[in-house]
């Protein structure tokens, strides 16, 4: 973990005078400790913080500094119109109000319960549109109120769908994400102002995001036994909301052959349990998260629509893989079966939502340390 360097004026007091009878050794040696003194000062004055963001459609996820939050992707427009307290009924919790140059949005738990749902699942939404800026604001928000305020420029490494990444609107694509993400922003969030400088942001894949966490430790560097794996042939599976995404890095490149998407992750499973399309996909995702949605009879449906997927685009080939990953929340609804699958080859992280996200903060560490 990168800690914060003395700042300026505590750095210059540590400055001392030394008598004029100091030999001309000791005056080397204070000549030293200056310019070790004037490098800390520079280095301080160009930290940046590894920041990882995962665009999760069912939740987006940071991870900086160790610690991670996650804040459903949920967003609604403030209408301005407020229920007052009614007597004989409790008060739900209220939305996080994030309020930007592009309006006021609701977003997080029971945002669509506040104002008018937004559910705009579109690739566009990650070069800046109005609602996924509110949402990266919000996580950002959350992070800062537990874990402190992010007080030096940030190195963001963004995690995207690998739809986003594919064709010959990728460079596109990535450019305008970065020219959004990069620079000055700062926001209110519940009527306190946030603001926080992206220095440098890098787009990637989120199954790369796994990969990484699986390969480094928390300093970045290769957990014992991981470098050579990197060598050989890796599969990630990564099952979201919107989609379930396959990758195999073969020695560190993605083999084109083994790597797809589809949009047969949970929301696939949310839409067969409610066919009437009764609830909004983000009311649906609630329930499912509490414990309060049955999909008891689409859970096998859904399952082997994710297992036709994977035996089309890998067919046996995955035997010879060093390692399976098994990623994202929709892993947790497939732990008792998909793992069972790949002959003792499959690796669930001890937390499969916050994987990718920890993984892409472990990412920007290590291309720090190699700058550095």
């Amino acid at each position: 973990m990168l800690h914060r360097k003395p700042p300026l004026l505590s750095c210059l007091l540590q400055l001392k005078i030394y008598p004029q009878s100091l030999s001309w050794l000791s005056r080397l040696g204070e000549l030293w400790f200056t310019l070790f003194l004037l490098w800390r000062i520079i280095m301080s004055l160009s930290e940046t913080i590894p920041i990882g963001l995962d665009f999760g459609a069912g939740a987006i996820k940071l991870y900086a500094r160790g610690q991670g939050i996650q804040l459903l992707s949920q967003v609604a427009f403030d209408s301005g119109r407020r229920i007052g307290r009614l007597h004989g009924l409790e008060r739900q919790k209220r939305a996080m109000l994030v309020g930007t140059s592009q309006g006021d949005f609701y977003v997080g738990e029971n945002a669509h319960d506040a104002g008018g749902a937004l559910e705009n699942m579109s690739l566009d939404r990650f070069a800046g549109a109005p609602e996924n800026g509110a949402l990266m604001y919000g996580a950002m928000a959350a992070h800062i109120r537990r874990h402190g305020a992010f007080d030096a420029p940030v190195y963001l490494t963004v995690g995207l769908p690998l739809e986003a990444l594919s064709g010959e609107d990728a460079p596109a694509t990535v450019d305008a994400v970065q020219r959004w993400i990069k620079g000055q922003h700062s926001w209110q969030v519940d009527g306190h102002d946030f603001a926080i400088e992206v220095a440098e942001a890098r787009i990637t894949s989120q199954p790369v995001g796994g990969l990484f966490d699986f390969l480094l430790d928390g300093e970045g560097q290769f957990a014992p036994g991981r470098r050579e794996m990197f060598n050989q042939e890796v599969g990630i599976i990564s099952v979201g909301m919107s989609t379930t995404e396959l990758l195999v890095v073969r020695n560190r490149v993605p083999v084109q052959r083994f790597t797809a998407g589809s949009s047969s992750g949970v929301r696939r499973l949310l839409e067969l349990v409610d066919g009437q399309r009764l609830y909004s996909l983000g009311e649906l995702d609630t329930l499912l998260r509490a414990g309060r949605l049955d999909v008891s009879k689409a859970l096998p449906i859904w399952q082997e629509e994710i297992v036709g997927r994977i035996d089309k685009q890998w067919g046996t080939a995955w035997r010879r893989f060093a390692a399976v990953l098994l990623l994202g929340g929709g892993v947790l609804l497939l732990k008792d079966s998909l793992p069972y699958r790949f002959a003792g080859k499959a690796v669930i992280p001890d937390d499969p939502v916050l994987s990718i996200a920890r993984g892409l903060w472990k990412l920007g560490l290590f291309q720090l340390q190699k700058k550095g």
